[in-house]
């Protein structure tokens, strides 16, 4: 008569059995992370973000990221409060709400974080004085306009990196979440970077790498500070994006147009206190947590090596 499988283990020396366990553990472990992954990338439902509040501000709205931002949330219903440096484009994208979107009520506010932030934030606090302004998007940010070594940054590039991508975000957070708490509901989105999070190290990118690492611990904190005051706070961590800033034109599977990756990023609003929520960057993300870090700079220091060749280039023929 035939043992059972069971009754085969059993027979088995200790380390086999181990080893099998260590097997099964692993095999679980991986099933329940995928079907995990499903969910929530596929059949986990957009939270209703008019139960936060009427208005949502974005910050950066006219380009990029942040208009895509800025459109998806008007087609929920809300109204909103865009702030940038250009009071033309803030106009142009405010119009062009509007048409597609006509009940929307928008309010402007020109700030240039890279100048006087202080009498700029204090302009945000009067603006939503009296507004629910239940969603937050913190999307303003710069970075090089080329891949360079740290001593070739150059003194304004420094400051301002420094202070939009790090002061800015913080004293906008800070000039809007006294509304939230004292209302008890809120959500608050920062975008980070990949560049920060996902690969060990962005050589030639250093400071802005450096900030987007801030933005992702300050999110985490505020996270941790909040979500037992109705407050849910984010960081979400886009990988390539076809933006100006990235310096990329089209689009494709995995750099998604900034009209894809605000769609997918409105799925994730109230949810996990870091996400990517473009579903091909996870693929990406789950790569290079396979990967050794000294493999993945073997590949990055030479790739931004190229970046770097050719934006002097570009410099030089500008000088010619």
């Amino acid at each position: 008569m035939e043992l059972s499988f069971v009754e085969n283990l059993k027979g088995q020396p200790l380390w086999v059995l181990l080893f099998f366990s260590i097997g099964s553990l692993s095999v679980l472990k991986f099933l329940i992370a995928f079907i995990k992954w499903v969910f929530v990338n596929f059949l986990r439902p957009a939270k209703n973000l008019k139960k936060y509040g009427s208005w949502a501000l974005v910050t950066g709205p006219t380009d990029g990221i942040g208009k895509g931002f800025a459109f998806q949330l008007a087609r929920k219903g809300l109204n909103l409060v865009l702030v940038g440096r250009n009071p033309e484009k803030l106009k142009e994208v405010s119009d062009s709400i509007q048409a597609k979107f006509g009940n929307t009520q928008i309010k402007t506010v020109v700030v240039d974080f890279s100048g006087d932030l202080d009498e700029g934030v204090q302009r945000i606090r009067e603006t939503v004085e009296g507004l629910d302004v239940g969603v937050l998007i913190n999307n303003v940010g710069v970075s090089y306009p080329y891949a360079r070594y740290f001593h070739e940054v150059d003194e304004q590039l420094l400051k301002n990196l420094i202070k939009v991508n790090v002061e800015g975000t913080t004293k906008v957070t800070q000039a809007v979440l006294p509304g939230m708490v004292q209302r008890k509901r809120g959500a608050i989105v920062n975008i980070g970077s990949g560049a920060a999070i996902v690969i060990p190290s962005d050589p030639l990118y250093a400071v802005y790498a450096a900030t987007k690492a801030y933005i992702d611990q300050f999110s985490r904190c505020l996270y941790v500070e909040y979500k037992n005051s109705g407050i849910d706070v984010q960081c979400q961590v886009p990988l390539y994006v076809a933006t100006k800033m990235a310096s990329i034109k089209r689009s494709s599977f995995f750099v998604p147009s900034t009209d894809g990756y605000a769609r997918a990023a409105m799925r994730w609003i109230g949810y996990e206190p870091r996400c990517t929520p473009y579903w091909p960057h996870s693929l990406l993300w789950a790569l290079a947590n396979t990967l050794p870090e000294c493999a993945i700079d073997a590949w990055r220091l030479p790739f931004c090596l190229k970046i770097r060749k050719r934006g002097q280039l570009k410099d030089s023929r500008k000088t010619d």
